[in-house]
Protein backbone atom coordinates (compact mmCIF):
# COMPACT_ATOMS: atom_id res chain seq x y z
CA UNK A 1 0.00 0.00 0.00
CA UNK A 2 1.36 3.37 -1.06
CA UNK A 3 -0.06 6.09 1.17
CA UNK A 4 0.31 9.82 1.77
CA UNK A 5 -0.58 11.13 5.24
CA UNK A 6 -1.88 14.69 5.26
CA UNK A 7 -3.30 17.08 7.81
CA UNK A 8 -2.64 20.47 9.41
CA UNK A 9 -0.18 21.08 12.28
CA UNK A 10 -1.69 19.69 15.49
CA UNK A 11 -3.99 17.21 13.72
CA UNK A 12 -2.20 14.20 15.22
CA UNK A 13 -0.34 12.99 12.14
CA UNK A 14 2.66 11.87 14.21
CA UNK A 15 0.49 9.70 16.47
CA UNK A 16 -1.34 8.13 13.52
CA UNK A 17 1.90 7.53 11.60
CA UNK A 18 3.23 5.55 14.59
CA UNK A 19 0.02 3.50 14.75
CA UNK A 20 0.12 2.77 11.00
CA UNK A 21 3.80 1.81 11.18
CA UNK A 22 3.14 -0.53 14.12
CA UNK A 23 0.23 -2.24 12.33
CA UNK A 24 1.41 -2.48 8.72
CA UNK A 25 4.83 -3.60 7.38
CA UNK A 26 5.61 -0.35 5.55
CA UNK A 27 8.18 2.34 6.35
CA UNK A 28 7.12 5.79 7.57
CA UNK A 29 9.05 8.27 5.42
CA UNK A 30 9.13 11.92 6.42
CA UNK A 31 10.77 14.61 4.31
CA UNK A 32 13.13 15.54 7.15
CA UNK A 33 14.26 11.93 7.61
CA UNK A 34 14.88 11.55 3.88
CA UNK A 35 17.02 14.66 3.74
CA UNK A 36 19.01 13.69 6.83
CA UNK A 37 19.61 10.16 5.50
CA UNK A 38 20.74 11.41 2.07
CA UNK A 39 23.06 13.97 3.68
CA UNK A 40 24.47 11.38 6.12
CA UNK A 41 25.15 8.92 3.27
CA UNK A 42 26.81 11.69 1.25
CA UNK A 43 24.84 10.90 -1.91
CA UNK A 44 25.23 13.48 -4.71
CA UNK A 45 21.65 14.66 -4.16
CA UNK A 46 22.17 14.68 -0.39
CA UNK A 47 25.21 16.93 -0.77
CA UNK A 48 23.26 19.18 -3.14
CA UNK A 49 20.41 19.44 -0.60
CA UNK A 50 22.88 20.16 2.22
CA UNK A 51 24.24 23.13 0.30
CA UNK A 52 20.78 24.75 0.26
CA UNK A 53 19.95 23.75 3.84
CA UNK A 54 23.23 25.20 5.15
CA UNK A 55 22.37 28.49 3.47
CA UNK A 56 18.87 28.44 4.99
CA UNK A 57 17.25 28.18 1.56
CA UNK A 58 14.46 25.88 0.38
CA UNK A 59 15.72 22.76 -1.37
CA UNK A 60 14.58 22.98 -5.04
CA UNK A 61 11.89 20.57 -6.21
CA UNK A 62 14.16 18.68 -8.61
CA UNK A 63 16.58 17.84 -5.76
CA UNK A 64 13.74 16.93 -3.38
CA UNK A 65 12.10 14.70 -6.01
CA UNK A 66 15.42 12.99 -6.68
CA UNK A 67 15.89 12.24 -2.97
CA UNK A 68 12.30 10.92 -2.74
CA UNK A 69 12.93 8.71 -5.78
CA UNK A 70 16.13 7.30 -4.23
CA UNK A 71 14.29 6.56 -0.97
CA UNK A 72 11.27 4.89 -2.59
CA UNK A 73 13.58 2.65 -4.64
CA UNK A 74 15.04 1.09 -1.46
CA UNK A 75 14.06 -2.54 -0.66
CA UNK A 76 12.01 -1.70 2.45
CA UNK A 77 9.51 0.14 0.22
CA UNK A 78 8.78 -2.95 -1.89
CA UNK A 79 5.50 -3.60 -0.04
CA UNK A 80 4.56 0.06 0.15
CA UNK A 81 5.31 3.23 2.08
CA UNK A 82 3.75 5.99 4.16
CA UNK A 83 4.83 9.44 2.95
CA UNK A 84 4.58 12.26 5.51
CA UNK A 85 5.34 15.90 4.67
CA UNK A 86 5.59 15.29 0.94
CA UNK A 87 4.28 16.33 -1.52
CA UNK A 88 3.54 19.91 -0.48
CA UNK A 89 2.67 21.39 -3.88
CA UNK A 90 0.87 20.33 -7.07
CA UNK A 91 4.21 20.33 -8.92
CA UNK A 92 5.65 17.89 -6.35
CA UNK A 93 2.52 15.71 -6.53
CA UNK A 94 2.74 15.52 -10.32
CA UNK A 95 6.46 14.71 -10.15
CA UNK A 96 5.77 12.01 -7.52
CA UNK A 97 3.14 10.45 -9.81
CA UNK A 98 5.70 10.37 -12.68
CA UNK A 99 8.37 8.77 -10.47
CA UNK A 100 5.96 6.14 -9.17
CA UNK A 101 4.62 5.42 -12.65
CA UNK A 102 8.16 4.62 -13.80
CA UNK A 103 8.39 2.18 -10.87
CA UNK A 104 5.05 0.61 -11.81
CA UNK A 105 3.43 2.05 -8.68
CA UNK A 106 0.89 4.73 -7.77
CA UNK A 107 -0.53 6.52 -4.75
CA UNK A 108 -3.43 4.41 -3.48
CA UNK A 109 -4.70 6.68 -0.69
CA UNK A 110 -4.11 10.26 0.42
CA UNK A 111 -5.34 10.15 4.02
CA UNK A 112 -6.23 13.65 5.23
CA UNK A 113 -6.81 14.10 8.96
CA UNK A 114 -9.26 17.01 9.14
CA UNK A 115 -9.67 19.11 12.30
CA UNK A 116 -11.40 22.53 12.64
CA UNK A 117 -8.98 25.44 13.08
CA UNK A 118 -10.40 26.47 16.47
CA UNK A 119 -9.67 22.98 17.84
CA UNK A 120 -6.14 23.02 16.37
CA UNK A 121 -5.46 26.41 17.95
CA UNK A 122 -6.59 25.07 21.34
CA UNK A 123 -4.45 21.95 20.92
CA UNK A 124 -1.28 23.71 19.83
CA UNK A 125 -1.52 26.79 22.04
CA UNK A 126 -1.53 24.52 25.09
CA UNK A 127 1.58 22.56 24.10
CA UNK A 128 4.72 22.68 26.22
CA UNK A 129 7.98 21.01 25.26
CA UNK A 130 10.88 19.77 27.39
CA UNK A 131 14.04 21.81 26.73
CA UNK A 132 16.20 18.72 27.28
CA UNK A 133 14.53 15.59 25.82
CA UNK A 134 11.95 17.40 23.59
CA UNK A 135 8.99 15.41 25.00
CA UNK A 136 5.73 17.28 24.24
CA UNK A 137 2.93 17.74 26.81
CA UNK A 138 -0.36 19.63 26.75
CA UNK A 139 -1.49 21.67 29.73
CA UNK A 140 -5.10 20.46 29.26
CA UNK A 141 -5.03 17.13 27.42
CA UNK A 142 -1.73 15.60 28.57
CA UNK A 143 -0.28 17.61 31.48
CA UNK A 144 2.97 16.65 33.24
CA UNK A 145 2.71 15.30 36.79
CA UNK A 146 4.38 18.50 38.07
CA UNK A 147 3.70 21.80 36.36
CA UNK A 148 6.65 23.03 34.30
CA UNK A 149 8.72 19.87 34.84
CA UNK A 150 9.23 16.97 32.41
CA UNK A 151 8.07 13.59 33.75
CA UNK A 152 10.80 11.76 31.83
CA UNK A 153 13.97 13.71 32.56
CA UNK A 154 13.06 16.51 34.96
CA UNK A 155 13.88 19.16 32.36
CA UNK A 156 12.18 22.55 32.15
CA UNK A 157 9.02 22.74 30.02
CA UNK A 158 8.74 25.69 27.65
CA UNK A 159 6.26 27.01 25.07
CA UNK A 160 7.97 26.91 21.67
CA UNK A 161 7.65 30.08 19.60
CA UNK A 162 5.71 28.26 16.88
CA UNK A 163 3.16 27.02 19.47
CA UNK A 164 2.13 30.54 20.52
CA UNK A 165 -1.43 31.62 19.59
CA UNK A 166 -0.69 34.22 16.87
CA UNK A 167 2.01 32.05 15.32
CA UNK A 168 -0.34 29.04 15.29
CA UNK A 169 -2.98 31.05 13.36
CA UNK A 170 -0.38 32.14 10.80
CA UNK A 171 0.91 28.55 10.42
CA UNK A 172 -2.63 27.31 9.78
CA UNK A 173 -3.33 30.07 7.22
CA UNK A 174 -0.15 29.15 5.32
CA UNK A 175 -1.00 25.45 5.56
CA UNK A 176 -4.48 25.93 4.08
CA UNK A 177 -3.20 28.17 1.30
CA UNK A 178 -0.55 25.60 0.30
CA UNK A 179 -2.53 22.43 0.87
CA UNK A 180 -6.08 23.07 -0.38
CA UNK A 181 -5.00 22.77 -4.05
CA UNK A 182 -3.26 19.49 -3.15
CA UNK A 183 -6.42 18.13 -1.52
CA UNK A 184 -8.32 19.02 -4.70
CA UNK A 185 -5.64 17.25 -6.78
CA UNK A 186 -5.98 13.98 -4.86
CA UNK A 187 -9.76 14.32 -4.75
CA UNK A 188 -9.81 14.53 -8.56
CA UNK A 189 -7.50 11.49 -8.64
CA UNK A 190 -10.08 9.57 -6.60
CA UNK A 191 -7.68 8.69 -3.76
CA UNK A 192 -8.47 11.38 -1.15
CA UNK A 193 -9.86 10.02 2.14
CA UNK A 194 -10.95 12.64 4.68
CA UNK A 195 -10.82 11.44 8.28
CA UNK A 196 -12.46 13.33 11.18
CA UNK A 197 -9.52 14.08 13.48
CA UNK A 198 -11.55 15.78 16.21
CA UNK A 199 -11.84 12.53 18.20
CA UNK A 200 -9.64 10.26 20.26
CA UNK A 201 -6.52 8.93 18.52
CA UNK A 202 -7.89 5.37 18.71
CA UNK A 203 -11.15 6.27 16.97
CA UNK A 204 -9.26 8.17 14.27
CA UNK A 205 -7.04 5.15 13.72
CA UNK A 206 -10.04 2.82 13.42
CA UNK A 207 -11.26 4.90 10.46
CA UNK A 208 -7.77 4.99 8.91
CA UNK A 209 -7.58 1.18 9.23
CA UNK A 210 -10.88 0.82 7.36
CA UNK A 211 -9.46 2.89 4.51
CA UNK A 212 -6.21 0.94 4.37
CA UNK A 213 -7.87 -2.48 4.59
CA UNK A 214 -10.07 -1.57 1.63
CA UNK A 215 -6.91 -1.14 -0.43
CA UNK A 216 -6.46 -4.89 -0.27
Amino acid sequence: MNIILMGPPGAGKGTQAEKIKATYPIPHISTGDMFREAVAKGTPLGLEAKKYMDEGRLVPDEVTIGIVEERLAQPDCAKGFLLDGFPRTIAQAEALDRVLSEMGKKIEAAVNISVPDEILIERMSGRVTCKECKTVYHVKFNPPAKEGVCDKCGGELIVRSDDRGDTVKKRLAVYHEQTNPLLDYYDRSGVLCNIDGDRSADLVFEDIKKVLENLG
